[in-house]
Parts: structure tokens; sequence; C-alpha cells
């Protein structure tokens, strides 16, 4: 058993050996979970989350990386969360971002970690939320979730960050692909990366007639910029840099940032209920109430909806 206290206090002080433990104990559902995200909880709510999505190939971890640099540069802390595919033989994540990002390896005020799905859809670790709380309460001020390459399935960093960003690149069909995948609802800065090839002025001015064709915005409501870089050569992240802080802007001088974290928290409670109820709901299998209500649909005595209801009413009164 870990002594959670001493890991809270010795993450508060930057100890990146604390804070991979506290990690560590989110990722693997530790009986101890209970008690870290108690001790978080008073400790956060500091740092600005930044979700970065897009199709694979566009560069993520390289923006990333140039993303880390530029915050570094004006002394801000700074937290990776590098969500990547699980393989499906061993389980485990291919941990390419952390090779990626070594330059910053040796930075006390940087802290990378990689997390595997595990088959969780939607493109982030299912413990995603918690190791976010980890890293603001550790003292990260901008903590950057780069999720999964895996398309179209991406818009649930939407639900995660306080500002996503969708990145592209010419030359890969993205333009219609975001058309498809729903990704023009999500993104509040919109990032053409690779820049220097041919079709990024042609990418961009694409995105800009779809984002306006499905505009219904008004007076006041934030835009989506869109803003062309060449991350390998650092090029262009100052304005995106620019781009997020107007928009952290916009969003706390309207109350946004704050209406987005309300339904961030609400729907992790609901996801944690929801997970209790399907395990006590698993642990029914082979139990003699959920055997009786089959036998009842069976014998034409009840309806599965009803038979539904009253499991779970069995189960909440426990």
């Amino acid at each position: 058993m870990q002594d959670v206290p001493t890991l809270v206090a010795q993450a508060r002080e930057g100890r990146p050996r604390a804070v991979a433990r506290l990690i560590s104990l989110v990722e693997g559902a530790s009986p101890q979970l209970r008690e870290v995200m108690a001790a978080l909880a008073p400790l956060t709510g500091g740092a600005y989350v930044v979700g970065l999505t897009g199709s694979p190939g566009v560069g993520k971890s390289t923006s990333t990386s140039a993303l880390v640099t530029a915050y570094r540069r004006v002394g801000r802390r700074v937290g990776v969360l590098a969500v990547d595919p699980s393989s499906p033989f061993s389980g485990g994540a291919l941990l390419g971002d952390r090779v990626r990002m070594s330059e910053h390896a040796s930075d006390p005020g940087v802290y990378i970690r990689s997390m595997a799905t595990r088959g969780h859809l939607g493109g982030l670790a299912w413990a995603a939320p918690q190791a976010i709380r980890v890293l603001d309460a550790a003292g990260c001020e901008v903590i950057l979730v780069e999720t999964v390459g895996v398309g179209q399935s991406e818009v649930e960093i939407a639900s995660q960050a306080d500002t996503s960003v969708v990145l592209l690149a010419p030359g890969m069909g993205d333009g219609i692909q975001a058309a498809k995948a729903g990704i023009l609802e999500i993104g509040d800065v919109y990032v053409v990366n690779k820049a220097d090839r041919d079709g990024a002025d042609a990418t961009a001015r694409e995105l800009n007639h779809m984002l306006g064709l499905g505009e219904s915005r008004g007076p006041g409501d934030w835009r989506p910029p869109i803003v062309k870089t060449v991350a390998a050569r650092a090029e262009g992240i100052d304005e995106v840099v620019e781009a997020l802080e107007k928009h952290r802007a916009w969003m706390e001088e309207r109350g946004v940032l704050a209406e987005r974290r309300r339904s961030r928290a609400a729907r992790e409670v609901e996801t944690i209920a929801v997970t209790a109820l399907r395990e006590r709901i698993g642990d029914l299998h082979g139990d003699r109430r959920l055997s009786a209500l089959a036998e009842r649909i069976v014998a034409g005595e009840l309806d599965p909806y009803r038979a539904a209801d009253e499991l779970v009413a069995g189960l909440t009164e426990r």
C-alpha cells in the first residue's frame, strides 16, 4: 500500500516519481483510488487543459512538443498526457510520444506521461480525467492532452479539455474528412500543420469555407481561428499559443470556462456511477433474482422493461 498523503505532498513539490506513482494508482484502478482523489480534490482547478486531436500523420506529437517549448519559454509548468493506442496482444501502449518528446525529458518543469487506451473508444484512456487531476494538483499550469490518432472517433477530447485544437495537414484529404467526422463542431482552434507543403493554403480556405457553412454564431460568439504552422521548425507556434490565450480569456469573460468544467465534472460522476452499477449487474450473473426475473419474462408474466426496473430498484436499495 502506498502512503497517499506523502505521495500527494511530494507531487506538489514537483517530484516526478510521486506524480508517476499517483497516475499508476489511477491507471490500475487501485483500491486506494478513492483516497487519492479525495486528497487531490482541494488542490485542483488551476490548470488550463488543452486537447490536441487530428488524423494520423498530421504532426500532433511534433506540435505538442513545440507548444511545450513555447510555454516553457514563458516559465509555465507543463504536463503532457499522450494517449497511445493499445496493443491488441499485450494491452500495452506504443509510447512513441515519450520518444518524440525526449528533448523535454530533463526539464523539471515538464511532466510527460503516455497512457494506453486499453480498448477505450473516442481517443482517450478511461483514466484520463483522473490523470489530468493528478497533473493539475502537481502544479502544472498547462496540461496538453494529445489523443490517439484514430481519425473520426476523436471527438471525445472536446468533453475533457478547456480548449480543443484540431490539427489538419495538406494532401491528406482532411478537409473532406473533417466534415464527415463532425470535428468541425468540436474545434476551438484549427491548425493546418506542414504549411510548407503544397496545398496548405487550399486546405485552410476549404476549412474556412466549411466553418462558414456550419456557422450559427451570434454577436460575441467565438469564431475558431485557423492557424498555419510548420511544427517541425516551430513556425506559427507562437500564433497558436496566442489563439489559445485569446480563447481562454473569452471563456473566462463569459463564464464558458466554468460551465465547461462543471459539465466535465458531471460527466465524470455519471461515468463512475454507471461503472459501479455495471459492476453490480455483472455480479448478478447466476444470481437467483436475475434468474427469477428471466423466468417470469419467459412465462409472459413480466416484460423486460418492468423486469429491468425491478432489477435497478434492487441494486440501488443495497
